[in-house]
């Protein structure tokens, strides 16, 4: 992850310094992206609740998976977080939310029906590590020069001046470039981010074979739901445990998630460092 970032900042640095080299004024676009990227961060709980249709549950109506939120909150010493639920049969999960203190963690009924209690533990415990890490506020500061690239190559140069210059190509294709080259970065920092999430959800509960088994139960349940219903919701992918439409060879690269085998793998190695460690 560190490497990523690296990498992200030295096309960051380059992107700017030619901008300034081009005599460039990009302060409007940056100005509007950020503002976009705030709106989306900040209200991030309540847009993907929203869109995806979950209710917030009390405790009184979820006592079980209220308690054993409580339970995972008081190991991982985190403050409990919203709990909501997903009418649906696709079997998954999703956290969202700007900081520790607002966040919400949501399943859908097909994951409540699909899964034993060990293995439900497991993926809230998975969800708690990405609110823990701050993973939200990670990828969207990782993703504003993306955003500014991707305007600059919509408008140009933020400005009319910019627009009649012969820089208006070197414009538009450095941004196509940069654009390029840092959503593979933030895609291959958001698989990182699952893989670190994963272990962080074997050392709260200490049993990586209960994700490993409950991966493995996603995985199998979406493969048999059907394609129209997967497509509604592909487009919040990037929330999911598991990617409701996953693709595979050379498009790992444009995935949010490490292909299932891949963290299969990674559990099984934090299952021996467990035992060997005597946790």
């Amino acid at each position: 992850m560190a490497f990523t970032f690296f990498l992200l900042g030295i096309i960051y640095l380059a992107f700017f310094t030619l901008m300034v080299y081009l005599g460039i004024n990009p302060s409007f676009i940056a100005i509007f992206s950020l503002g976009a990227m705030f709106v989306q961060y900040y209200y991030s709980d309540t847009i993907v609740i929203k869109s995806m249709g979950a209710k917030i549950l009390t405790e009184s109506e979820a006592p079980e998976l209220h308690e054993m939120i409580n339970r995972l909150c008081s190991i991982a010493d985190l403050p409990k977080p919203k709990i909501a639920m997903v009418n649906t049969n696709i079997p998954n999960a999703f956290a969202t939310g700007r900081n520790k203190s607002h966040a919400v963690v949501a399943v859908t009924t097909g994951l409540m029906q699909q899964l034993n209690s060990g293995e439900l533990e497991a993926v809230l415990a998975h969800e708690l590590t990405h609110v823990k890490n701050r993973d939200a506020m990670v990828l969207t500061i990782a993703s504003f020069i993306s955003t500014l690239a991707y305007y600059l190559m919509l408008f140009g140069g933020g400005s009319r001046r910019d627009k009649d210059s012969g820089n208006a190509i070197l414009i538009f294709l450095a941004s196509i470039v940069v654009y390029a080259a840092s959503y593979l970065l933030i895609m291959s920092l958001s698989r990182y981010r699952e893989f670190a999430a994963d272990r962080g959800a074997s050392i709260i509960t200490g049993q990586p074979s209960q994700l490993a088994s409950a991966l493995r139960k996603i995985s199998g349940g979406i493969s048999r739901i059907p394609s129209e219903d997967l497509r509604k919701v592909e487009g919040s992918n990037a929330f999911f445990i598991i990617p409701a439409v996953s693709k595979s060879s050379i498009f790992n690269l444009f995935s949010t998630h490490p292909p299932l085998e891949a963290r299969l793998a990674a559990l099984e190695r934090i299952e021996k460092e467990l035992e060997i460690s005597g946790v």
